[in-house]
């Protein structure tokens, strides 16, 4: 099975259900969606079934299997890959307030060296660069009324950007006359006690402005479907190119759907917003 999100998209407006708690009920033969709450694992699996189409399927890991290659895990980036396709990170919210990355700086791409990338992700297909798209959902009392996709390419900047601040903050510390230990992080300090038994671990916590703030200028046409008071809300984003390089079938599909809106929008360029990137911008609204 092929899968992109464009069907995607088309997959979540059909299904119609959007109850985080009642299509993934705790006491489902999927233990790990006890952590619902906690990490978002509900909201993980919607997206994964969403480019599945497996909502209703009751043997949806064989399903995702099929059409995945890496299914994530709780400390490393992405969450999904898509088999010959794009990986995806979820980033589960409780309103529109800005995004918690952790330790993993914003992806303009997903790159096989990448230190944050595991080993079994690495080898998981034969890959060495994915476009990734941050799936950022707003979530309400287990109820997902709010969706935003988004590639890398449009909201992050070039990797060179966040490791040239990783390199100027730990040469710094490297610099001081502090018990230093080699890390993956910023850093560690040995021996800050008299007794030498404690240590500090300095970590990079990065952050990022929601879309629905990022893109207000293209999204003022919109502003009535993105209104909170609606049942639910979705967006995408994409630059054209990306969008035309998936099926043909796909985006007429897409583009038939009255409840559908497809416009071309320029994006500005996040290594030089002073350019603006001709891009697609997929909406749909339910009231």
């Amino acid at each position: 099975m092929e899968t992109n999100i464009l069907k995607s998209i088309i997959n979540i407006k059909n299904f119609d259900k959007y109850n985080l708690e009642e299509i993934y009920p705790p006491e489902s033969e999927m233990s790990s969606l006890n952590r619902i709450n906690s990490v978002g694992v509900g909201l993980e699996y919607f997206i994964k079934d969403s480019f599945s189409n497996s909502f209703e399927e009751l043997d949806k890991i064989a399903i995702h299997s099929n059409i995945l290659s890496w299914l994530g895990n709780t400390n490393n980036p992405p969450d999904m890959m898509i088999k010959n396709g794009d990986a995806v990170e979820v980033k589960k919210m409780e309103s529109k307030s800005s995004i918690a990355l952790n330790s993993s700086h914003p992806k303009f791409k997903l790159r096989n060296n990448d230190i944050r990338v595991s080993d079994a992700c690495k080898n998981c297909e034969e890959w060495n660069e994915k476009d990734i798209v941050y799936a950022v959902g707003i979530v309400k009392n287990k109820v997902l009324n709010n969706l935003f996709f988004v590639y890398g390419d449009l909201y992050c900047a070039e990797e060179e950007v966040y490791n040239r601040i990783f390199k100027i903050i730990s040469q710094a510390i490297v610099r001081s006359d502090l018990e230093l230990s080699p890390t993956k992080e910023l850093g560690r300090i040995n021996r800050v006690d008299p007794l030498g038994i404690t240590y500090l671990r300095i970590r990079g916590m990065w952050g990022i402005e929601h879309p629905l703030d990022v893109y207000n200028y293209i999204l003022k046409d919109y502003a009535e479907s993105n209104d909170e008071s609606n049942l639910f809300n979705l967006n995408a984003l994409m630059k054209e190119d990306k969008y035309l390089s998936f099926p043909e079938k796909d985006r007429f599909t897409l583009e038939n759907d009255k409840d559908i809106n497809v416009e071309k929008v320029k994006v500005k360029d996040p290594n030089n917003p002073a350019k603006l990137i001709n891009s697609i911008l997929i909406n749909y609204c339910k009231k």
